[in-house]
């Protein structure tokens, strides 16, 4: 259940916004310029992500105006207005002083407000955010200008579409249904034409000059994959702020809700002290595991040069199969992968695209696949499921992708054929298991 969504008077205007968690500390969350207070709920990850800060915290959400529930307005606000919205919030929610957590462009707005309302800023969390949008430190102006020119036209053209996902969350942008609910969750944001005088102005914004006079304790938070937000401009705000803390965590995305990444455990420990062990989760996964045929005979024939050339060409191809096909890469085997994925069909389409791609670059792998349920921690991977996999993997042909009956069975109806390879005993697993060859 999503919490009650409600409404703060600033000035003539209705400010939508909604309180989960008890707290303390509370903590206001600026968001992006893709908001919608109760279509955010409806993607897991998400609603994942806000229940997590909700479990140390009482998390204050809201719409800026002429976004998302709140007001529509004539003009895009100017940064003191957006700044009387976070109070007004902060007012009706009875909340004196909090911690702001900033992403994206709500970063500037957030650095403003800490300077010049100390009083109502305990801490501040500036994440995947600059001082000034497409700049970092060397920038030619001509240059910055003709970058602004095309994100722009881009934003006109294909605001709601959904294709603006492979900048803000490429780590799902191959998933068809989160594009679907990304395009959608643009259009309740705002309209193509609010997004791209909102986006207008953002560019105008620079607030570097008033980096210094942030003195609430501040943590800077970047996920090294992220391409919109630049090292150089993560590092000049951690650098320009005193005492500023600065990490640097995994993902891709730009809105990285992932809790492996990490993100809520640095703003946990930020804000309390504490931070959470990361917990055990049973999920239902299909695991992949592949293996190089023959690799010490063609490590032999090769030199060791030559075979380590090889083998970054392999890790890199099967990296890349793994991104398009929303698989995630659990270990390197050392002559192979383990990974998981949450669709089988998907998974048993990536292995198959591996075993044929390898074969371009003079290799030959044999890849096994199973469904069942697994222990996540952290980026570690246990249970039964994963031995399966590991025996139907050593099962395998040279270019064959074999599965479990589990596997085939839930693949049902979706066009994958397969060719019958008999019931086998795999060793330290109970019972006789029937294996299939994806054709």
């Amino acid at each position: 259940m999503q919490p009650e969504t409600r409404y703060a008077r600033c000035g003539n205007l209705h400010i939508a916004y909604q309180i989960l968690g008890e707290g303390p500390p509370d903590l206001v969350f600026v968001p992006g310029v893709v908001s919608h207070l109760e279509h955010q709920w409806e993607e897991p990850l998400q609603a994942a992500f806000f229940r997590r800060l909700a479990s140390f915290s009482r998390l204050i959400r809201f719409d800026k105006r002429g976004q998302g529930l709140s007001d529509r307005v004539e003009r895009m606000p100017i940064i003191e207005e957006r700044i009387d919205d976070v109070r007004a919030v902060m007012d009706a929610a009875d909340s004196e002083r909090a911690a702001i957590l900033t992403l994206s462009e709500g970063g500037p707005m957030g650095i403003v407000l800490a300077a010049t309302h100390p009083d109502r800023t305990s801490q501040l969390i500036l994440w995947n955010t600059f001082a000034r949008l497409a700049w970092a430190p060397g920038t030619i102006e001509e240059d910055r200008q003709q970058y602004v020119d095309a994100r722009l036209c881009r934003y006109e053209e294909e605001w709601g579409t959904g294709s603006l996902v492979d900048g803000f969350v490429p780590s799902a942008a191959t998933d068809p249904s989160f594009r679907e609910w990304w395009g959608r969750c643009e259009r309740l944001s705002m309209t193509p034409g609010a997004a791209v005088e909102t986006m207008q102005v953002n560019y105008e914004i620079d607030v570097r000059d008033i980096l210094p006079s942030v003195r609430v304790p501040t943590l800077v938070i970047r996920n090294d994959g992220d391409i919109l937000t630049p090292r150089e401009v993560t590092r000049y705000l951690a650098d320009q702020i005193p005492n500023a803390r600065y990490v640097e965590l995994p993902g891709s995305d730009h809105f990285d809700w992932r809790e492996e990444d990490g993100v809520t455990h640095e703003i946990q420990e930020f804000l309390t002290g504490e931070r959470s062990a990361p917990e055990t989760e049973r999920i239902l996964a299909t695991i992949l595991l592949t293996d190089i045929v023959r690799s010490t005979d063609r490590a032999t024939e090769l030199g060791d040069h030559r075979w380590r050339e090889l083998l970054d060409r392999h890790d890199a191809l099967i990296e890349r199969l793994l991104g398009e096909f929303r698989g995630r890469l659990v270990d390197k085997t050392g002559d192979g992968v383990l990974a998981r994925f949450d669709g089988p069909g998907r998974a048993i389409r990536c292995a198959t695209m591996i075993t044929e791609s390898v074969r371009e670059i003079g290799l030959e792998v044999r890849a096994g696949l199973h469904t069942g349920e697994v222990e996540v921690r952290g980026d570690r991977l246990a249970g039964i499921a994963v031995h399966i996999a590991s025996r139907v993997s050593s099962l395998a042909r040279p270019n064959e992708v074999l599965v479990s009956s589990t596997v085939k069975d839930l693949v049902a109806g979706s066009g994958i054929c397969f060719a019958d390879r008999g019931s086998h005993i795999l060793k330290g697993v109970p019972d006789e298991w029937r294996l299939f060859a994806a054709t």
